[in-house]
């Protein structure tokens, strides 16, 4: 039950609400209400987000958690509000405040000693580990909103107003799981809604397809996967590990891209738009390019707020024959930080340290081949059809590799290769 509802609210709940409030409240009211929905189905999502398998006994301690903690997510956000009017335009290091500020509050919920200590009873009433739980979609909305410093920062969009900043960083669809979206298109496309762009039939069978990928598909091949055949405590064969880690692969990208599915669907059933977080990954011929449609929006914002800024402070200190040295310490600095955002931890940090080396790797060997093979040699070489088959098999074997690093903390990977027989 927890589990659907968990999809019914932002699902069906929610765009059920947002067309009301956008298309029958007066013109006067119609933002600030559809503002009161987005925070009002953020609140049901906190709510139904960390519930589990709780009894009827439980529910009011679970509700003396889940309420104030909702309150100080809507305070954080409004106080970034606050620093996004104060300081985004000013010169010098001002907007640093507003563009650091939802990062710091991502980890210091996530990560900070005691923080979960003033609701550390009704959280082992309840059987919850930690406070973080209750923050839904802390990781996704701290990128969100440092993003949409630098879109008002550089004159990209005018100063939003109280309304469309709750709105953007509560809608509701891509709370959760993203994608991480500007908010100079959440922006456009609600004043401007461009049905070429988000025809309501495809938004639709947008939702069915991501509803099929992310409920049936994926969790079939979950049950083959590292916890569902490897995770057991019994020997395997050693031909089982290449099968769970396929699966795992397979998984991963139809439950993530079938959430994503039904986030853009439902929002383009309301005219929204919301970029595309995958883009046919595995039919990429190396790193680079797969990092160019395998979760999109959080590659386009490390791209532009991480490697493009170290790129250029780098290149000042070490001058432009040192440039393709300057790209490949950027392009690591990336990938740990890839690695740390989704936890820190070893496996998440060696996952983003592999992919770091990978692409790091795709850099250098682009230049030694461009000088080896010259242009035209460089173009053959480019179009073989048989060498870009080769490339994509190794790509995809690779990055199924190192998601044996996403998947599984250090002690499950000792357990697994324990296992094997």
């Amino acid at each position: 039950m927890v589990a659907l509802l968990r999809l019914i609210v932002p699902f069906v709940m929610f765009p059920l609400a947002s067309a009301a409030a956008l298309r029958l409240a007066p013109a006067s009211a119609r933002l600030k209400l559809f503002a009161l929905v987005n925070i009002l189905g953020g609140l049901g999502l906190c709510l139904v987000s960390a519930m589990g398998g709780l009894n009827f006994w439980q529910l009011k301690t679970y509700l003396q958690v889940a309420l104030p903690v909702f309150a100080i997510y809507l305070a954080v956000v409004s106080f970034h509000y606050i620093l996004l009017r104060r300081y985004s335009r000013k010169p010098g290091w001002f907007p640093s405040l507003a563009f650091l500020f939802p990062i710091a509050v991502m980890l210091a919920v996530k990560y900070l000693p005691g923080v979960s200590e003033p609701f550390r009873k009704p959280l082992e009433f309840v059987g919850k580990k930690h406070i973080a739980e209750f923050f839904v979609g802390i990781s996704y909305m701290a990128f969100r909103l440092s993003y949409m410093v630098g879109e008002v920062r550089n004159g990209v969009v005018e100063m939003p107003t109280l309304w469309e900043h709750l709105s953007f960083a509560f809608f509701v669809p891509t709370l959760s799981v993203g994608p991480i979206s500007r908010y100079s298109v959440f922006h456009r496309s609600l004043y401007n809604p461009d049905r070429l762009s988000t025809p309501a039939r495809q938004s639709l069978l947008r939702i069915l397809v991501g509803a099929t990928k992310y409920l049936f598909i994926a969790s079939l091949l979950e049950q083959l996967s590292y916890k569902g055949l490897l995770l057991d405590s019994h020997p395997h064969p050693w031909i089982d590990l290449p099968v769970a880690m396929l699966a795992f692969c397979m998984y991963l990208y139809l439950n993530f891209s079938g959430y994503c599915d039904m986030a853009i669907g439902t929002a383009g059933l309301l005219g929204i738009q919301v970029e595309e977080n995958f883009n046919r990954p595995f039919s990429s011929r190396n790193l680079q390019e797969f990092w160019t449609r395998w979760h999109i929006t959080l590659s386009s914002y490390m791209r532009d707020m991480v490697f493009y800024p170290l790129t250029r402070i780098l290149g000042r200190r070490f001058g432009a024959k040192a440039t393709p040295h300057v790209i490949g310490i950027s392009i690591m600095a990336v990938f740990i930080g890839i690695g740390a955002w989704h936890g820190l931890a070893w496996n998440m940090l060696i996952y983003g340290a592999l992919h770091g080396v990978g692409v790091a790797s795709c850099h250098y060997y682009t230049i030694w081949l461009k000088k080896r093979l010259g242009k035209k040699g460089y173009a053959a070489y480019e179009s073989n059809p048989w060498i870009r088959g080769a490339a994509i098999a190794v790509t995809f074997s690779y990055v199924v590799f190192t998601l044996f690093f996403f998947a599984n903390s250090l002690g499950d990977a000792r357990q697994i290769l324990g296992l094997l027989r």
